[in-house]
């Protein structure tokens, strides 16, 4: 992808329509002991500092930027994530909502690191019931770090209260390349991913406990545990 291309896609990510006036300013900030992206850490096993800054408007539309540091090897001196997105929340009923968008994602500190940039587009859709929340999603990318390799993820989730302020939340999803050739997982052109974390808050600040694992077989995505404490400051 060339420097005009990239310098478009990023542009566009923040074509709203113009008849979004006001909405609201916040930025959230995640300390986690492990970054780990559909079940494969991107901090080599290693601890993670993250933040994000969202506009959101009462019409449901969103931009935002979030931030992580990241660490691909010692062959590779990345240790900068930064995505940019932007997308529209919509209630179809009570019960139903669909969330479609773009992402930007790019990555910095190596000389190569710039390469590594893609687009990626998802929908993720809701269903609400006296069970808890239901989810089916999907994102696709046709440059999948840079590669110029088709990759899409599909996933299945469910949220549910154990009690007043305490969720668990369980999925599957499964990340797939259309060219194994450009881009492959172990050798294998896709492979699972299986979570479920347990979500409370106290005091303002956010806590997430998951325990994961991959069907593939290597250090950075065999079964773990996952801390992460986050808190959400209005702006």
């Amino acid at each position: 992808m060339n420097t005009t291309v990239k310098k478009l896609a990023l542009l566009s990510l923040f074509a709203l329509p113009t008849t979004v006036m006001a909405g609201e300013l916040s930025t959230t900030i995640n300390a986690t002991s492990d970054y780990t992206f559909n079940g494969v850490s991107q901090t080599d096993n290693d601890p993670a500092l993250q933040a994000s800054l969202d506009y959101a408007v009462d019409n449901g539309w969103y931009v935002g930027a979030w931030a992580s540091n990241v660490d691909f090897g010692s062959a590779d001196d990345t240790w900068l994530e930064l995505d940019f997105y932007a997308g529209k929340y919509i209630e179809l009923t009570d019960r139903v909502s669909v969330d479609v968008g773009i992402a930007y994602y790019t990555y910095h500190g190596d000389d190569a690191s710039d390469d590594y940039y893609y687009p990626e587009i998802y929908s993720k859709f809701g269903y609400a019931s006296s069970l808890g929340q239901s989810e089916l999603n999907f994102w696709y990318s046709w440059d999948y770090f840079g590669l110029d390799a088709d990759h899409y993820i599909m996933m299945v989730a469910h949220t549910f209260a154990i009690a007043e302020g305490h969720d668990i939340r369980v999925s599957v999803d499964r990340s797939t390349s259309e060219d194994k050739n450009k881009w492959n997982w172990d050798g294998d052109k896709s492979y699972n991913h299986y979570r479920a974390e347990y979500m409370t808050s106290w005091e303002g600040f956010d806590f997430n406990l998951a325990v994961e694992d991959t069907s593939m077989d290597l250090d950075t995505s065999d079964t773990r545990a996952v801390l992460s404490v986050s808190r959400t400051f209005s702006l």
